[in-house]
């Protein structure tokens, strides 16, 4: 019995967030082109019927779901444990920022974060640890479901390295866009077996379709 996941990333941030290690402590609104983002996402997402939909509490998030509950009957889940990850010293900072003031290379944030060399930044196993409470919760209540689950590009990665047993830190240079789709299916039978298939990756319906 195969369940369906459709991994979307909130709409582009106001601009002054823009490259900025926000987490989960700036709660940020949605730019002009986020908002147009999530229109085109949820307009495209339209097309599938789905069963159940899961969202972090973070506004980003709140604000990029909101086009698509025209198209879902039901109420959204709302999983605190979807939130991004907790950057620490580093929220607020810009990518340009890291290297002067921290000595660090931003482009490796996941390989510091493993290696818990950002001061105050949530380490890395309770962030794969409550993602992993949400993801077991989402497949227990919709098995063999067809499911979307609105969160955020590091919580994306995360679930990623969850569902492909894969390190998180393979997935440091995966871009996952703004209003972005990554589609894993669960659970799939082939040749006596059973695992997990990435079917999309980073798919920008604002980008992607004319």
């Amino acid at each position: 019995m195969t369940t369906r996941l459709f991994l979307l990333r909130h709409g582009e941030v106001e601009s002054r967030y823009h490259r900025v290690f926000g987490g989960s402590r700036i709660d940020m609104e949605l730019s002009p082109d986020g908002h147009q983002q999530a229109e085109r996402l949820a307009n495209w997402l339209a097309r599938t019927p789905f069963d159940a939909l899961y969202a972090s509490p973070m506004r980003r998030v709140q604000l990029t779901l909101e086009p698509f509950r025209r198209h879902f009957a039901g109420e959204p889940v709302i999983l605190p444990g979807l939130r991004e990850i907790d950057f620490g010293d580093w929220t607020g900072c810009g990518w340009d920022e890291i290297q002067a003031r921290f000595g660090m290379s931003a482009y490796d944030w996941l390989h510091h974060l493993e290696h818990d060399r950002v001061a105050g930044a949530e380490t890395l196993a309770h962030f794969i640890g409550r993602l992993s409470v949400c993801l077991q919760q989402i497949l227990a209540e919709q098995a063999g479901k067809t499911v979307a689950v609105y969160c955020h590009g590091g919580v994306i990665r995360g679930l990623l390295s969850l569902l492909l047993s894969q390190p998180l830190r393979w997935f440091e240079h995966v871009e996952i866009d703004y209003a972005g789709v990554t589609w894993v299916d669960v659970g799939v039978k082939k040749a006596g077996k059973v695992g997990n298939e990435l079917q999309l990756l980073n798919f920008t319906p604002w980008r992607d379709l004319p």
